[in-house]
């Protein structure tokens, strides 16, 4: 009889101590499985224009629906390109638009054609470009400048015959009849119909200088990557600013994991499906609207935790670092590095950081440094320090 009731209480306090745990654990949970939220709904911003992601690739299912790129073919000056360096890279229909240090080059039927400062462009060293999708123009940021690309004309938009607030354009952005701009001096807001235009620096923004090196539209917001100042949210409709900094205050360390984007110094946002995803110089944030994720080096498949760019497609994110591209849903990543003094590489498939598999592949990437990467289907363009590449999802 005392055996069966020290059972009983035995069982008692096991039952109650698995309790606690779940009490304990369930709440996290959205934190750990990267974002989702707890009403099950994938994101708290609502975003209307929902992104499909790449074909998932049944043949290697080790990537869980992750495209995996490969056949590679890369471009540089021998084949067309002004210089080997590409800043940006964008896709637009049957062209691609290839932002260079010494012109802007544009891929169509097979051949390359390179725009200078000969044919209108405020400067060549070109870091950035967006098409609008109500007019067809093309934006250019420049180093020297922002154009406007036209019925075959260069339009071109400076501190001296615009409200710019600075010549030097890390990032372009179009959003209907609105153009965004990132710059060395604050964030540039150009109004296309009514020709008026609106700054956002450190004077009426939250921002702890003007520096801001890129942005991104979604959900009805504007979000901007300030150069030690995290990431500045602007509410369209309302106008209302908020910033999203590290809690922790730590510049050297993320103090405490998740409680906020990784690091103050950040380079890039990338908004698709309700998801925001943050590149910066110490690793990948990712936030729903609600919880934050961070992603090292050291606990997942990222390539670096320095970060040049992030951009997104549908679900997938593109972490473009110093050592390589890595994509990710968040759970599973597949890195891209090509080896030293050779034109082949690998392709890693995580699974968290646990490495699943590895795909040597013949040629790789054009270099590892990674500055920019574009993906519209199953087809991937990739800039990098030292040469152009496009891949295909792999069958």
């Amino acid at each position: 009889m005392k055996k069966k009731l020290l059972t009983v209480i035995i069982s008692a306090i096991v039952l109650v101590a698995a309790v606690i745990v779940l009490i304990v654990l369930i709440p996290n949970r959205n934190i750990a499985m990267a974002g989702t939220t707890e009403s099950g709904e994938d994101s708290y911003f609502h975003d209307d224009n929902y992104i499909d992601s790449p074909s998932a690739t049944a043949s290697i299912p080790e990537a869980n629906g992750m495209p995996v790129y490969g056949n590679w073919k890369n471009f540089t000056t021998k084949d067309g390109l002004p210089a080997d360096r590409v800043y940006v890279v964008k896709i637009d229909g049957d062209k691609v638009y290839a932002g260079t240090h010494h012109g802007l080059a544009v891929y169509q039927n097979g051949r390359w054609k390179t725009y200078t400062t000969e044919d209108g462009l405020a400067h060549n060293g070109i870091v950035s470009v967006d098409v609008s999708e109500e007019t067809g123009d093309i934006w250019i940021g420049t180093l020297g400048g922002l154009n406007c690309w036209s019925a075959g004309k260069f339009e071109t938009f400076n501190q001296f015959n615009s409200g710019m607030p600075n010549n030097l354009v890390y990032n372009v952005v179009c959003d209907g009849k609105d153009v965004w701009m990132a710059t060395g001096g604050g964030v540039g807001h150009y109004d296309t119909y009514t020709k008026q235009w609106e700054i956002f620096t450190e004077m009426n923004a939250p921002m702890h200088e003007p520096w801001t090196y890129a942005l991104c539209v979604g959900a009805g917001k504007v979000f901007i990557a300030a150069w030690g100042g995290g990431v500045i949210e602007y509410d369209k409709k309302t106008k209302v600013l908020r910033d999203y900094v590290d809690p922790d205050g730590f510049m050297e360390i993320d103090l405490l994991p998740d409680d906020g984007v990784i690091h103050d110094i950040t380079t890039s946002t990338a908004f698709a499906n309700g998801i925001l995803w943050v590149s910066t110089y110490f690793g990948l944030s990712r936030y729903d609207g609600k919880y934050w994720k961070g992603y090292f080096d050291h606990d997942s498949g990222l390539a670096s935790n320095f970060l040049n760019f992030v951009k997104v497609n549908g679900r997938v994110a593109y972490a473009c670092s110093d050592k390589g591209l890595s994509t990710t849903d968040g759970t599973t990543w597949v890195t891209y590095k090509r080896f030293e003094n050779s034109e082949d590489g690998v392709a890693i498939i995580y699974s968290g950081s646990k490495v699943v598999k590895e795909i040597r592949q013949s040629p790789s990437i054009a270099h590892s440094f990674v500055i920019n990467a574009e993906a519209k289907g199953d087809v991937l363009w990739v800039a990098t320090s030292k040469g152009l590449s496009r891949g295909e999802v792999l069958r």
